[in-house]
């Protein structure tokens, strides 16, 4: 699994695919902490921060994950992972490892602007260290909840184009459906609405506060997303 993970990882930096997230992310990243920390220091928004930055994952992602598993299956090089004596199971969770240490990687260095704005803590006396934390642990959490969807969506096609343009949709929901869940009058779908909606679970950490419950919900997507995407390669296996 290792000789796994070590490919993929380097296989971002091979292509453009790792050098184009790690820019954007990090300008993205650098432009909203200026606008919601710097600009007005007096007004300094931590969680603001990352509300933005969780957004900027409907694009992000998708382009992590998008040649994961469908350029496999493009290039033919997907009978190698079949007949490979390493795992399904890590396999797969090897890519989502590649994936996911770049995405962590990423996201700390963007945090080194937090540096900044403790230059600026006795203007604005309101950097909060529990709150950093909080909301950093949740960024990572969704951010590998997504990537799984994203691995699983990657897994199903051999189009890029089509992955992309899936998990962006999937993403997109996700994050705006708790938004719509008041307009609606069925309780039930009301509830399911709810029940997916990353803000829901989002907000305890945005107070500092370690939510069990949504760590379990974050964890539980990345499981459920790895196991359905190791059950089409065995399905696929067998054909």
């Amino acid at each position: 699994m290792g000789a796994i993970f070590k490919r993929e990882f380097y296989a971002y930096f091979i292509s453009p695919v790792g050098y184009i997230f790690i820019t954007v992310f990090l300008l993205v990243a650098g432009g909203l902490f200026y606008l919601t920390n710097i600009s007005s220091p007096a007004q300094a928004d931590i969680t603001s921060y990352f509300m933005f930055i969780i957004f900027t994952f409907i694009v992000l992602i998708p382009l992590l994950t998008m040649r994961s598993l469908s350029e496999e299956r493009k290039t033919k090089t997907e009978q190698m992972l079949l007949t490979s004596p390493v795992s399904l199971t890590g396999i797969i969770f090897a890519k989502f490892l590649a994936a996911f240490v770049l995405f962590a990687g990423t996201l700390f260095i963007s945090c080194l602007n937090f540096y900044v704005l403790y230059e600026f803590a006795a203007t604005a006396g309101q950097t909060n260290t529990a709150v950093l934390i909080g909301n950093v642990i949740s960024i990572l959490l969704i951010g590998a909840a997504f990537i799984s969807i994203g691995l699983f969506i990657s897994a199903m096609t051999e189009n890029q184009l089509t992955a992309a343009i899936i998990s962006i949709t999937t993403i997109l929901f996700l994050l705006i459906s708790g938004a719509f869940s008041g307009a609606v009058n069925n309780t039930f779908i009301r509830y399911a609405l709810d029940f997916v909606s990353i803000f829901s679970r989002f907000q305890a950490f945005t107070y500092g506060i370690f939510d069990i419950s949504s760590v379990v919900y974050y964890a539980s997507i990345v499981v459920i997303f790895l196991f359905l995407t190791v059950r089409i390669y065995e399905m696929r296996r067998w054909q």
